[in-house]
């Protein structure tokens, strides 16, 4: 499944469905096949992706820094990052944020 958000106020954005379901998670919406999320909404969606990529990025470091403590090789992660695979609906969020335009999928 993919995940199509749409907006008057910028481009489509398609996701694989892992992808769009933890975005979705993470700014508290239901991930479901239909959805949107209202202007009013994107403040706190924006916060709340924002923390948790911070939030991953110090759990991989911290993770990396006790690995070398310990004289290990430090663990490899996923190759595309929460911030990589997140950045592209945050900048559909700031959009239509100012535009005062919703984001629906599944319609």
């Amino acid at each position: 499944m993919l995940y199509k958000f749409k907006s008057k106020a910028a481009g489509d954005l398609i996701m694989l469905e892992p992808n769009g379901r933890r975005v979705l998670e993470i700014i508290g919406k239901d991930a479901g096949p239909k959805g949107i999320i209202l202007p009013e909404e994107m403040p706190g969606a924006m916060k709340a992706l924002e923390g948790a990529i911070a939030r991953e990025e110090a759990e991989h470091k911290a993770i990396a820094d006790e690995a070398r403590a310990k004289g290990e090789v430090p663990p490899k992660f996923d190759a595309v990052s929460l911030r990589q695979r997140a950045v592209p609906f945050l900048d559909m969020l700031r959009r239509c944020s100012s535009a005062g335009k919703e984001i629906v999928w599944g319609v």
